[in-house]
């Protein structure tokens, strides 16, 4: 048995031994820090840990049953379309019992949504199994630089059993969910060229169009149901939309561009534009509107084109009023005069309609709008360059229906409406004009009178006019379109100039909301 004292002088022995590693490993420790650069050192700390983790993971990882799915906000530099997506699907399965939830709202949704807090999991079920998602936030460790930002993920656990029933069927629906909740929030967008700003809040890379064109929101509250104008023509045209998005294979089986065109043509005021606006809101395509006017050669309307979106229509209003338009004949007579991208010719632009350059895009509809079919150009017109022609006539007794019941909520009760009708069949009528007189007075009898007068007026005048009268007015009328066109075009400019002005004295950017 070891004395007190051999138990001491061995203590001591250990301790000495210990003093001198611990100074030995200090002293390497200043010698690898003052020697080794720092990329080097990085370098065996992560091999390092590799290697234990890929240890541990390799011995005691298969003792678990379940696996974790990372999804990080970020993919490289671009942004991580499956966490987007979660972000969005997660929204519908949030408790709202929960004790901390997180509330946002932007500029284009309607409602406030609620989201995860930091920390927070949620579950939920698919296919019979049990799926968990985790909402990680790493916030930026301040000794690291000022650059470093919060670092974003979600943690997807689930049974490794059903690893390719989520990796193959859940995260799918997950996108597919996601898709279908963005594409109901969005806000339609009305884009056009003469805009000087703007106001594309949405994150989706469209951006403005690489310059070409701005957007404002298209608050327009036109839909189908409130359109006078006859209704087997309004059943024709959504059952036509509605094939059209849903054809997508069968136009690349039979070799085609998914793309739709429609030429709507009648007087001015019998609702061109409030249906065009319906089919926007039917849709949610957003609209591209383009003044030929501002096109000066082929080079730069196809360089517009290419920068409007997918699931858009592209607008051309009053396409029999853009004068600077060459058509076929002159361009084959001045071919070899002057390079046709040096001007707009119609050959360009029907190009791009049906030619080459129309498979640039999908799910696109292009509409041309005319107050006179007949001055068109007859390559507009030949069969299958614009698939359906509609006419937007005079208003009609049911049209008179939608307008009564839109603007005074009445329907054939009262008894002034059977005398409109007879008088609508008898007298040409737009339903901007019947709008215009609905809309004098709030009160229902006041109203529809005036309807009454104004109709017998036409009457009147039609039984009195003479066919040479009728020439002089188609002539005055003629010329009254084309300057209400100049008209519209002057105010507009007027009115960017000077918004234009009141944003530069204001300081106020491009891209910028007032």
């Amino acid at each position: 048995m070891q004395s007190f004292g051999e138990m001491q002088s061995m203590a001591t022995n250990i301790f000495s031994a210990y003093a001198s590693v611990a100074a030995s490993m200090m002293l390497y420790r200043s010698m690898v820090n003052d020697i080794i650069p720092e990329p080097v050192k990085a370098f065996f700390y992560s091999t390092f840990n590799r290697f234990f983790k890929s240890f541990f993971d390799r011995f005691f990882g298969k003792l678990s049953t379940h696996m974790t799915v990372v999804v990080d906000e970020q993919n490289g530099f671009t942004r991580n379309q499956i966490y987007d997506a979660a972000e969005i699907y997660l929204r519908t399965i949030i408790n709202p019992d929960a004790e901390r939830l997180k509330a946002n709202k932007t500029t284009k949704q309607k409602n406030i949504s609620l989201s995860m807090e930091k920390g927070q999991e949620l579950t939920d079920f698919y296919k019979d199994f049990q799926l968990k998602w985790q909402f990680i936030l790493v916030e930026p460790d301040g000794d690291k630089g000022r650059f470093q930002s919060e670092k974003r993920y979600f943690e997807l656990t689930f049974e490794k059993q059903n690893k390719d029933t989520v990796l193959n069927d859940y995260l799918p629906f997950v996108l597919a969910k996601a898709k279908e909740m963005k594409e109901n929030e969005r806000a339609v967008k009305l884009y056009t060229r003469d805009c000087p700003f703007d106001n594309n809040d949405d994150d989706d890379g469209g951006g403005n169009g690489g310059g070409y064109w701005g957007c404002v929101n298209l608050d327009h509250p036109a839909t189908f149901d409130k359109l006078a104008m006859d209704p087997n023509m309004k059943r024709a045209i959504v059952e036509d939309l509605d094939r059209f998005v849903r054809r997508k294979d069968y136009y690349r089986k039979v070799g085609k561009a998914w793309k739709r065109g429609y030429l709507l043509y009648g007087p001015p005021g019998t609702g061109k534009s409030s249906l065009i606006a319906a089919i926007a809101n039917y849709l949610r395509f957003d609209v591209y509107d383009l003044e030929l006017t501002s096109v000066y050669s082929n080079s730069e309307l196809r360089r517009i084109l290419l920068c409007t979106n997918n699931k858009s229509i592209l607008v051309i209003e009053d396409i029999d009023c853009s004068g600077q338009m060459h058509d076929r004949e002159r361009d084959t007579q001045s071919e070899h005069e002057d390079s046709s991208n040096t001007k707009l010719t119609l050959s360009g632009l029907l190009n791009f309609i049906d030619g080459l350059w129309s498979t640039c895009g999908d799910e696109r509809i292009i509409i041309f709008t005319t107050n006179h079919k007949e001055k068109l150009d007859p390559a507009l017109l030949r069969p299958g360059r614009m698939d359906m022609h509609i006419h937007m006539g005079y208003c009609t007794p049911e049209g008179f229906d939608v307008l009564a019941s839109n603007y005074l909520g009445i329907n054939d009760h009262h008894r002034l409406v059977p005398e409109i009708k007879r008088l609508i069949r008898e007298v040409e009528i737009t339903p901007a004009e019947i709008a215009e007189h609905l809309m004098r007075s709030e009160d229902v009898d006041l109203a529809l009178e005036g309807v009454v007068d104004l109709l017998k007026q036409k009457g009147e005048a039609k039984k009195n006019e003479t066919p040479d009268d009728q020439k002089k007015c188609d002539v005055e009328e003629n010329k009254s379109d084309e300057g209400v066109d100049q008209g519209k075009k002057r105010k507009f400019r007027g009115i960017m100039k000077d918004l234009t002005k009141f944003r530069r004295r204001r300081g106020i950017g491009k891209g910028k909301m007032l």
